[in-house]
């Protein structure tokens, strides 16, 4: 029984102290390696504040009062406060103006989904 005891710790201090002696010993450094400055990006790139884009307009309907977030003119998202009760929101999650509504515990992230390239 002491022979399996020894082997095993005999393995595992093996098994630990292999990676270690590995990642010591020094490389050699290839010879044709050059630093790199920093690189200008491409002169067609341009940056995209989202933040600027998205306007939200606030309107009474009845009781009720409504937010809506517009990202380039496009309605995405309402958010409807009631006289009594809490908020609700109605989403369009594909961009094909159909609303759904989500709240309480559904209440979830909307991930971005910009779109940024499209063909005819």
């Amino acid at each position: 029984m002491r022979s399996i005891a020894r082997l095993f710790s005999l393995l595992m201090i093996t098994t630990l102290t292999l990676p270690a002696l590995a990642q010591s010993q020094a490389r050699p450094k290839p010879k044709d390696v050059q630093t790199v400055e920093d690189v200008p990006a491409p002169p067609d790139v341009k940056e995209i504040d989202p933040s600027k884009d998205i306007k939200v307009t606030t309107r009474q309907s009845g009781t009720d009062t409504i937010e809506e977030y517009r990202l380039g003119g496009r309605l995405y998202k309402q958010r409807i406060q009631p006289a009594s009760g809490p908020a609700y929101y109605l989403v369009d999650e594909k961009g094909e103006g159909k609303f759904t509504r989500v709240d309480g515990p559904d209440l979830k992230i909307a991930v971005p989904t910009w779109v940024l390239f499209t063909w005819k």
